[in-house]
């Protein structure tokens, strides 16, 4: 695996790792998401599919059931320990899990479907990438993933993001276009991207829907500052810094929850599809 080296470092480290351990609460926040794309997707019987980025397998095993004994899903990740809890309790038939850089893994071609939940945004070369990936359907082939539109329009970000910054040094603005979880958040960027690796009809919708971070604000605050773009921004922190943060993520969730009901955050996405 020799492209993308820092996200495989990333995503093989302690936050891989966290992610694995988090899998069962990482996958319920993101049950809306996931059954966007699965509809999007729309898997049948008989098809083989490709699942880039396919983290602890959640929608790796949806699409095996839709294509059924007939079908064959092929889910890749770098992440190992993602990997081992995708692994989990056996893997039916028609699945296997594979730990490669699907940015430069050789896949067998004929595929029907190129998949993603959220896997899509984190390579080096992105047109390069998905060139590569398109060579691995059949022609006429279809993809559909869903990814990240513009951070400041996700709930689920910009609010722990708002109070950990109150507890760090500021930063130097990121660059919008690099490997991350909103390097396609640009529509216009996200379809030439595309068009350059040699898509067609191409669509890219917006999809608005929910993250349900559960009913305990203690539980939802260790889940932001220990996942995603909170817990990026806090990799310097010392611990005392971390646990502040926690504490303070925690207030402001309690102050939004009412009644006791369920912390829920928006999420903005696009949903994308095209055609080898």
């Amino acid at each position: 695996m020799a492209g993308n080296d820092d996200q495989i470092e990333y995503w093989n480290g302690p936050v891989g790792e966290k992610w694995a351990r988090f899998q069962a609460r990482m996958d319920a926040s993101l049950s809306e998401a996931s059954g966007a794309v699965l509809a999007l997707a729309a898997p049948t019987a008989g098809e083989r599919v490709l699942d880039i980025g396919c983290g602890a397998g959640t929608t790796s095993r949806a699409l095996a059931a839709a294509v059924g004994a007939g079908g064959h899903v092929t889910a890749v990740d770098v992440s190992q320990p993602l990997l081992n809890q995708a692994r989990a309790g056996g893997v039916p038939d028609n699945l296997e899990f594979v730990r490669a850089d699907a940015a430069a893994c050789a896949f067998a071609p004929g595929h029907d479907l190129l998949f993603s939940r959220f896997g899509v945004m984190f390579f080096d070369a992105p047109a390069a990438a998905f060139a590569h990936l398109r060579g691995a359907l059949k022609p006429g082939g279809r993809m559909a993933f869903i990814c990240w539109r513009p951070a400041a329009d996700n709930e689920w970000v910009t609010l722990p993001l708002e109070v950990a910054k109150t507890f760090v040094p500021p930063q130097p603005p990121a660059d919008p276009h690099a490997p991350g979880p909103f390097a396609f958040a640009d529509p216009q960027r996200l379809r030439g991207i595309l068009g350059e690796a040699g898509f067609q009809d191409i669509a890219i919708a917006p999809f608005d829907g929910h993250m349900d971070m559960g009913a305990s604000p203690k539980d939802a605050a260790f889940q932001m500052v220990n996942l995603g773009p909170t817990a990026r921004l806090l990799r310097e922190a010392d611990d005392d810094t971390r646990a502040k943060v926690e504490s303070a993520v925690e207030a402001m969730f309690a102050a939004r929850q009412k009644d006791g009901e369920p912390i829920r955050l928006t999420i903005a996405c696009w949903l994308v599809s095209a055609q080898a």
